[in-house]
């Protein structure tokens, strides 16, 4: 959950372009940063509690050297102090490393490193490898990293310097992500494709396991037991100006405001009209494959695993299969039965989320067939999984995810689309779907259009220190993904329950002081949603409203925010807009970091 970048070249200085890579990975979510350079007088760390630009200011003026290696971390042994701060040294000084990931034996090995005199400086998992890889008797910079490895139990991506290897970088992975990326006479390495786009867009992605060489002339990858595998790197198209850290207006509100074109994306050349369906070959499954799949589990962590409970009903709808979705954080860990004729749908916008990751892993292990809906090229669950579907989102910056939740949404209609036709959708509920599908990116652009007018309601929940988020059936998730929007980045206290369930034990806290956001549509349960408002209403509880024109509240005392219909197992979509707003609009109100909410980052890479 944090950032790692290298570089080493012949040109140009390393802590300049380190400091660049770091700061595009701020999105991330970090705690503090370092780096460390190869100088002509050995190793040189320098690092700060805080952020990249407390670094900076910090930076001795001369940290010369062209090599170089640099870290935002996310607090998890230990707290966020300059001490803790990555790069970690060797008690010499001539080894310097940096670590994504959890070590799980790192107790065992730091009294080890105790009882045989070692002092520590830190409180962390990391500072173990940098006295493993400088104590090791191995004659190559591979070696004593090969051999550091070894002793390790857990996960990681990694980057390590040594003053008696000046001329390479040597880094490695396991189960957290590491890219290299190829220039002239110069090479770069990155835990994430925005550090690297300005340079090149040639990259190699390191797999589990992988051991790479980085010198100024290329890279060579090999095993845990250093023999040579065939790692090659190959152009990657993307959109420099999406990577862009300089947004005026921030990142959320320009993502959020992406939605419309991103929905165009995904949708772009996978609807077939003239059948009522839709056509993702990425799956990777003929007809008689498809037609044999008898329940659908999905998997997610987050806003993915909400918009998962929305494309579960989506399926289930449409395609009349089972489905539910689960977190995936939890899944591996109860043991699960692999059913053969079970489609097992990953969901993350990075392709790197590691408790998605290990649930696709333990999947494959025991034989069931699992698709990805990811949004990132190249990325580990996309390498790991059968088959899927990319997003097109285009690179998704904020923390708080809207236009790839969107983009999940609109992936998992096209896949309940394809499975219903397969099966009993008719025609004609196809070409329904299809007309809705269709019309979305500008019923989007609509609901986008009342930004504005929400700044004031936005505010008034701001003033609370707590709020319930409910809904029922397909409104439900769309509570959760709301309530997750506001605590996420509001910091206030946010809960989501189905609507049916508030009279069982929540309704006890509705006051004056405790704002509802119902989520209400026109559909065969708006009797009772409204009865449920009164029942909020009678309490003096507050109430915002989100529903459709044709939804009549009655007396209902709200402040009611009406979004365009579409097809009715679409709504949950249009409905969930609105919610990132009000999150948006409170945050600022408050004065807060919208793009980067405390503890919390973009791409969760550890457990």
């Amino acid at each position: 959950m944090c950032g790692i970048v290298g570089y080493i070249g012949t040109r140009q200085e390393a802590a300049p372009l380190l400091l660049e890579g770091l700061t595009r990975l701020e999105h991330r979510g970090y705690d503090s940063a370092g780096v460390a350079v190869m100088s002509a007088r050995g190793v040189r760390v320098a690092k700060r509690a805080g952020r990249v630009r407390d670094l900076q200011d910090a930076l001795p003026k001369r940290f010369a050297g062209k090599a170089g290696i640099g870290h935002t971390r996310w607090a998890t042994h230990g707290p966020a102090t300059d001490a803790n701060a990555h790069p970690h040294a060797d008690t010499k000084g001539d080894v310097a490393v940096v670590h994504n990931g959890i070590i799980d034996n790192a107790a065992a090995l730091r009294a080890e490193l105790v009882d045989a005199g070692v002092t520590l400086a830190s409180d962390t998992d990391t500072e173990v490898i940098a006295h493993l890889v400088g104590r090791s008797e191995a004659d190559t910079l591979e070696g004593k990293v090969a051999e550091a490895l070894a002793r390790l139990d857990g996960t990681y991506g990694l980057a390590v310097l040594h003053a008696d290897f000046p001329d390479r970088l040597v880094v490695a992975r396991n189960g957290s992500p590491l890219i290299v990326g190829v220039g002239d006479k110069e090479m770069h390495v990155a835990s994430d494709l925005a550090a690297l786009v300005r340079y090149t867009t040639t990259v190699a992605h390191l797999e589990d396991g992988e051991i790479a060489t980085i010198t100024a002339a290329g890279f060579t990858t090999y095993r845990a037991d250093l023999t040579h595998t065939s790692r090659t790197a190959a152009h990657i198209d993307v959109d420099l100006a999406a990577y862009d850290v300089d947004s005026r207006d921030g990142h959320m509100l320009r993502e959020m405001h992406e939605q419309p074109a991103a929905a165009e994306r995904v949708l772009r050349g996978r609807l077939v009209e003239r059948f009522g369906t839709a056509h993702l070959g990425g799956l990777n499954m003929d007809v008689r494959e498809t037609r044999a799949i008898q329940r659908v589990k999905i998997l997610g962590c987050g806003s993915a695993y909400y918009v998962g409970q929305m494309g579960a009903s989506l399926i289930e709808e449409l395609a009349r299969i089972p489905a539910d979705a689960e977190a995936a954080s939890e899944f591996r860990y109860r043991d699960p039965v692999i059913e053969p004729d079970t489609l097992y749908v990953a969901v993350s916008q990075s392709g790197e989320t590691i408790d998605t990751l290990l649930a696709v892993q333990e999947i494959r292990r025991k034989g069931g067939r699992v698709i990805g809906l990811v949004n990132v090229v190249g990325s580990a669950i996309a390498r790991e999984v059968d088959g899927g579907v990319y997003l097109h989102a285009g690179p998704e910056v904020a923390v708080a995810s809207t236009k790839a939740l969107t983009t999940m949404f609109l992936g998992f209609s096209l896949l309940a689309l394809q499975l219903g036709r397969v099966r009993y959708l008719s025609v004609a509920d196809g070409k329904r779907m299809v007309a809705g599908l269709q019309a979305l990116p500008e019923q989007i652009e609509q609901v986008l259009a009342l930004s504005d007018e929400l700044v004031e309601v936005a505010e008034q929940l701001a003033a609370a220190q707590s709020l319930f988020f409910v809904g029922r059936v397909r409104g439900f998730p769309v509570a959760r993904e709301g309530a997750q929007k506001f605590k996420e980045i509001t910091y206030r206290h946010a809960e989501a329950y189905q609507t049916s369930e508030l009279k069982h034990g929540p309704l006890a806290l509705i006051s004056p002081a405790v704002p509802t956001v119902a989520v209400v549509p026109h559909d065969e349960l708006t009797d009772r949603n409204v009865g449920a408002l009164h029942e909020i209403a009678a309490r003096g509880g507050p109430l915002v409203v989100v529903t459709h024109a044709e939804v009549d509240l009655g007396d209902v005392p709200c402040r009611r925010i009406d979004v365009p219909r579409s097809e009715r197992e679409l709504d949950p979509i249009l409905l969930t807009l609105p919610l990132q707003l009000l999150a948006f609009h409170a945050a600022t109100h408050l004065g807060l970091d919208v793009d980067k909410p405390r503890n919390l980052a973009k791409s969760v890479t550890v457990e």
